[in-house]
């Protein structure tokens, strides 16, 4: 054990207190704000520890097998438990979650795999994507709710050509043209800053998934067992 670990096993331990300030009146109670804004606060902490511990694990060069072990584990925890109750909050698809989260448990499982036949796959620049376009599409949704009711009355955005027909997007552009933005209008784009991250979320996530396919397909093809300096996007 050893700093960076510990900050890791401190994200893992904020999951459940995410959940609970987003699902209970708790912080309504405690400290007298929408869970919402102190759901944020959680978040962006237990995201930039992500940061932390990384940067501090090199440069004090702690880095070790249970830190590469706890790290992932730590990250998809916190997006997952993130992104579920987006949904139980009707706030985000619940198809675009399963997409994701789906993607998720088959490349774990194929990476397993590839462990066990040789195989090392390294993650690059488009899981980096995945990862930054989760983080902002949940804080994004988290501000467009920050004051406790849905930002928008019709969540029929999943087609995304009609969204314009929503009658608080139309006052928030008009607004914006005025340059007369009012609190409910920040939410609004908020809603649909967040719905274009968790678009960009399932592009890249079926994209980095088929990357990893087609990657560990090939390399079991040929019959090599290293990755041979090849990156691949997790």
């Amino acid at each position: 054990m050893n700093l960076p670990n510990y900050i890791t096993i401190a994200r893992i331990l904020f999951v459940p207190l995410l959940v609970v300030v987003l699902l209970t009146p708790v912080a309504e109670h405690a400290f007298g704000i929408s869970g919402y804004a102190l759901a944020i606060v959680i978040f962006l902490i237990a995201a930039l520890s992500d940061i932390l511990d990384g940067h501090l694990a090199r440069r004090r060069q702690q880095v070790s097998t249970l830190g590469k072990f706890l790290d992932p584990i730590a990250d998809k925890l916190l997006v997952s438990a993130a992104l579920i109750v987006l949904v139980e909050k009707h706030l985000a698809p619940s198809w675009t979650v399963v997409v994701i989260l789906g993607r998720e448990f088959i490349v774990t499982g194929l990476r397993s795999i590839a462990v066990s036949e040789g195989i090392v796959i390294q993650a690059q620049t488009l899981g980096k994507i995945k990862m930054w376009a989760q983080c902002i599409a949940i804080v994004a949704l988290l501000v467009a709710a920050a004051n406790g009711n849905p930002p928008v009355s019709n969540f029929g955005l999943d087609y995304p050509a009609f969204f314009w027909e929503v009658a608080e997007v139309r006052t928030a552009f008009a607004d914006l043209a005025k340059l007369s933005i009012t609190s409910a209008d920040w939410e609004v784009f908020g809603y649909l800053v967040g719905r274009a991250g968790l678009w960009v979320s399932v592009i890249t996530s079926i994209w980095s998934m088929w990357q990893y396919l087609a990657y560990f397909i090939d390399k079991r093809r040929r019959g090599e067992t290293n990755a041979d300096n090849a990156a691949i996007s997790e």
